[in-house]
């Protein structure tokens, strides 16, 4: 019976999907084909799956450097629905944020694993790093408690018709579950999240006009003003 229940070996392919998710500079693109190689060397993954990830490998490979780097800074640094940043979807701005990064990087501690400088525990590249170091049996069960958020970036990348809708769901094939169907929120433009808000949108002495009308001035004598203060008059 432990045969039946025995899981396959994927912490090559663990590392290999936390690189593919990665920032695709002239480093990580020098070893694409090492990364191809080790994917099918360990076979943790189905044959579909593995032509998937073949395929985005060669693209990321053809492409030139420029157009690679900045599609996936559009993809994930451009919109929530596709952000690799686990609590982002979780916690969104909220306070529980704070605390729930904490807890993860001590876990990572707690496993003898120290986070770099400029890593956050949450990004999907660094998590996979720490699941590939866990028995097959746990980094399951591990990817499996992630699973929801798997699959609704997953839904997101495949709306937006990008190969690195593979990835995601190549962790969801070693977490032991299905894509679903997701509603996908549509994310608001970029630019109009960081837009400034407008303070003094023209002034006129009835606070209406637009910057682009004209503006009345009225101009009141000195003593008409003083007047006006002594009999209690409204401006």
């Amino acid at each position: 019976m432990a045969l039946f229940n025995t899981l396959p070996q994927a912490s090559k392919s663990l590392r290999v999907l936390a690189l593919l998710l990665g920032y695709p500079d002239a480093d990580m693109r020098a070893h694409l084909s090492d990364m191809r190689t080790a994917l099918h060397a360990e076979r943790a993954l189905s044959a579909s799956r593995l032509a998937e990830l073949d395929a985005l490998i060669a693209t990321l490979g053809r492409k030139a450097v420029l157009e690679v780097e900045s599609d996936y800074v559009e993809l994930f640094d451009r919109g929530r629905a596709t952000s690799l940043h686990l609590f982002e979807h979780v916690h969104g701005d909220s306070r529980d944020r704070g605390p729930a990064m904490i807890d993860l990087t001590k876990t990572y501690e707690q496993a003898g694993l120290f986070l770099g400088e400029d890593e956050m525990p949450d990004f999907v590249p660094v998590v996979l790093e720490f699941t590939s170091t866990l028995q097959p049996r746990q980094a399951r069960e591990f990817l499996g408690e992630m699973a929801h958020i798997f699959n609704a970036i997953f839904a997101a990348l495949q709306q937006r018709e990008s190969p690195y809708a593979c990835v995601l769901g190549a962790l969801l094939e070693l977490a032991g579950e299905k894509s679903s169907p997701v509603e996908v929120v549509v994310d608001e433009p970029i630019d109009a999240i960081w837009e400034e808000p407008v303070v003094f949108d023209g002034c006129s002495s009835k606070g209406q006009a637009r910057p682009d009308q004209a503006q009345p001035i009225h101009i009141v004598p000195r003593a008409a003003r003083a007047a006006g203060s002594s009999t209690g008059a409204q401006p």
